[in-house]
């Protein structure tokens, strides 16, 4: 990479992170949440087992995921993630791999999850994190460990809520800063072809965002999505597919200055 590129992509990772509200140590979830303005406490999509570990006490078969995220057509800062969801009597299991970045400046998360459903109302679950940055040059790198966790509650048969928070570790017990979040949202099946979210997440030292988003199927297995996020005025919009037991996701993002975020996810499920 030329040195110019490396200053320019330099400065934009600087400016993103001093305009972006919410915690930039949380990786984005799967297509099919981004199209739905990343709306993904309440819905059972396999990449929000990762944003509410609860979920994934309703994820009984065993699958596996891969997702590219393409910030602003810039490969430099492209995310890629990779899942696997393993069911373990009542309980099931997940594993989560993301990067992004480049030689210069990279940074990588790893996850080991556990999620349970605790009766036909509530489940819970916990995901122990890892994250590493590395950067060239004279700066240290930095490498930490904490924890997240979510609840799920299903008052109703169309109604439910979800709760999250991220790293509640007092950041005076580390060696760098590592910021915390709490997310908690509703979703409402509206019918059997839409469904419907809204969500609220709050992070350290950041204005509140607040998320909503739709998934309708408007054929069968084949599904629209559209959502709004009020970090950085984000309109969001996406598509999804089943064929047999694999099933691809697309979705876009906005962004009020930088433009557009795209995203794929394919899925495989093996029952």
């Amino acid at each position: 990479m030329s040195s110019l590129l490396k200053f320019s992509v330099s400065v934009l990772l600087f400016f993103l992170s001093v305009t972006s509200a919410g915690n930039p140590y949380r990786y984005y979830a799967g297509a099919e949440e981004a199209g739905m303005g990343s709306v993904c406490l309440t819905a059972n999509g396999f990449w929000s087992s990762f944003k509410n570990q609860a979920l994934l006490g309703y994820n009984n078969s065993f699958s596996a995921g891969i997702n590219y995220e393409n910030r602003f057509g810039i490969s430099e800062l492209g995310t890629r993630t990779a899942g696997m969801i393993i069911p373990a009597g009542q309980t099931s299991l997940g594993i989560v791999y993301s990067n992004s970045g480049y030689p210069d400046f990279r940074r990588e998360m790893g996850g080991i999850s556990c999620g349970m459903a605790l009766s036909e109302m509530i489940s819970a679950g916990v995901q122990i994190d890892y994250f590493s940055e590395k950067t060239s040059g004279e700066y240290d790198n930095k490498n930490t460990l904490t924890y997240e966790a979510g609840l799920l509650l299903i008052p109703s048969e169309k109604v439910r809520i979800g709760l999250h928070i991220f790293n509640p570790v007092p950041n005076s017990l580390r060696r760098s800063f590592l910021p915390s979040s709490l997310r908690a949202g509703a979703g409402i099946e509206l019918s059997k072809v839409l469904y419907a979210g809204v969500e609220a997440e709050i992070s350290t030292g950041e204005k509140l965002i607040l998320r909503t988003g739709f998934e309708y199927e408007a054929f069968k297995k084949f599904w629209l999505r559209g959502g709004f996020s009020s970090e950085n005025t984000s309109f969001t919009f996406g598509t999804g597919y089943l064929f047999k037991s694999i099933k691809l996701d697309l979705g876009f993002a906005t962004h009020e200055k930088l433009g557009v975020t795209s995203s794929v996810s394919l899925i495989f499920k093996i029952h």
